[in-house]
């Protein structure tokens, strides 16, 4: 890593000093339900673009690139962040017209004890057996696509994992029900962690706990590190921001959850070309590798190199921004390719502009041996070039940041927040591109919660719906809104 500063251009500085600035708009902000998942994004565009240089050394980039191409990377991102300051509040406006008049529903939980009302808990019971029973029909298809391969599935450390949903890059026929049973276990893997972390009755707390430790070996001995997070963070979020009291205990189990996950992260980076991480461990070859590990950097951190990358390509004609065609691709990305042969690929082009020539190029795989992500800025010029690009995506961000906000301000309802829980941690994944192959828990999730809310409307109800029960009225904690305690 490296600890030099001085050649960064002024260009970096200016960047640094809006995010800052965003930075304390967004937390002054935070009871409009908007101001957390601002802090998300601004928090994700630093990470990967402000700390990337630092993380794999500037000067590297300095010697592979013109001062012109770092040039425009700078103002690309400089670009984004404050059209992300300017588009954001007033998307928010306009989307959340009708919740202006709330606040947070999460920072007012975390100063109250509502986890603990009838009125909550309830809710964490009818979701609990709801997700519960989901995730056991999943993965009864899930062992019958593996000849009943309980240890693969539910026990990797054990065996070797199983792959019940393995499918090609470029799908065919019925091949989208793979791809959507991935994304649906990814989902119900999230929800029972959050719905474990919350409950308090034994029958909910025993069935999340069983499914959520059942499910989550799956994804956490294998290689894919975004999908880690997406299972194992919005349960540690639920825990620290609902169950927990006091800043000191949120504090220390924020901070060796981090330690524990980053170690983890770093131990998977070195064991995952070794044969499979699950192997690996099951064999107690992980020892092997220990003094190597330490000095392991994490892959694919760097998505201002990756926009360095874009501009390059652009400059000397090698590649041509395709007028929003990459974000169209995204967008039809549900449609199966049985319905639409000729569906557009997701980053093929750029993948070739890449040069990415190496290892299993057969039409399964569209004719590149992988794909590579642009980071969110470049996914916004390679769509609209050098302007208009950094604007795209700046607009795109504020979008979903409203759609969060949405979620805590509408919060009496528990499906609410674990869709805010969900979200948060995906926006993180959102940083190496914008797409629906990130978010597709938080959909699904949002489908699932809308059906729960059709067939059990008891449950989730409107602010303007809820009854006024003798149990509620007796409840200090959290009252169906709108519902008054009696003086």
């Amino acid at each position: 890593m490296s600890n030099s500063t001085t050649a960064y251009p002024l260009w970096y500085y200016l960047c640094v000093a809006v995010s800052l600035g965003l930075f304390y708009f967004a937390w002054s902000k935070r009871h409009d339900g908007w101001g957390v998942p601002m802090i998300a994004v601004v928090g994700t565009a630093a990470v990967w673009y402000l700390l990337d240089p630092i993380y794999n050394g500037y000067e590297t980039y300095a010697r592979r690139f013109t001062p012109e191409v770092l040039d425009h990377a700078w103002m690309e991102v400089l670009l984004f962040l404050v059209s992300l300051g300017v588009l954001t509040p007033a998307i928010h406006n306009k989307l959340n017209a009708d919740y202006l008049h709330k606040k947070s529903t999460i920072f007012r939980m975390m100063e109250s004890h509502e986890l603990d009302t009838p009125y909550f808990q309830d809710q964490v019971d009818k979701l609990t057996y709801v997700v519960f029973i989901a995730f056991c029909a999943l993965s009864f298809i899930g062992l019958m696509r593996t000849n009943f391969d309980f240890i693969g599935l539910f026990f990797p450390y054990l065996g070797e994992k199983a792959s019940p949903w393995d499918r090609g890059r470029i799908g065919s026929g019925l091949d989208f029900l793979l791809a959507l049973a991935i994304y649906l276990q990814i989902m119900l893997n999230a929800l029972l962690g959050v719905v474990f972390a919350l409950a308090k009755r034994p029958r909910s707390l025993i069935l999340g706990g069983l499914g959520f430790f059942l499910a989550t070996p799956f994804f956490l001995f294998d290689r894919t590190r975004s999908y880690m997070l997406a299972v194992l963070v919005p349960g540690l979020m639920a825990l620290v921001a609902l169950r927990m009291k006091g800043l000191v205990l949120r504090l220390i189990v924020v901070v060796v959850g981090f330690v524990l996950m980053e170690g983890w992260f770093k131990f998977v980076i070195d064991m995952r070309d070794q044969g499979g991480i699950a192997a690996l461990f099951a064999q107690g070859k992980m020892n092997e590798y220990k003094n190597e590990m330490k000095d392991r950097k994490h892959l694919g951190f760097n998505m201002f190199e990756e926009l360095c990358n874009v501009n390059f390509f652009i400059d000397n004609g090698s590649y041509h921004p395709n007028f929003g065609q990459r974000y169209f691709a995204e967008l039809v990305n549900p449609v199966p390719r049985f319905l639409w042969p000729n569906k557009p690929l997701i980053g093929i082009d750029y993948a070739i502009a890449r040069g990415v020539t190496y290892g299993n190029q057969d039409s399964s795989q569209g004719g590149v041996a992988c794909t590579v992500s642009t980071g969110m800025i470049g996914q916004g010029i390679v769509n609209f070039g050098y302007l208009f690009g950094p604007i795209a995506a700046a607009a795109l961000m504020g979008l979903w940041v409203a759609v969060l906000a949405r979620q805590d301000l509408q919060g009496q309802k528990l499906g609410n927040l674990l869709l805010y829980s969900i979200g948060l941690v995906l926006t993180y994944n959102m940083g190496r591109d914008i797409t629906l192959l990130i978010i597709y828990p938080f959909l699904f999730a949002w489908l699932l919660l809308l059906w729960i809310n059709k067939n059990t409307p008891e449950m989730l109800m409107s602010d303007e719906e809820a009854p006024e029960t003798e149990e509620k009225k007796e409840s200090p904690g959290l009252l169906p809104p709108n519902v008054k305690t009696p003086a």
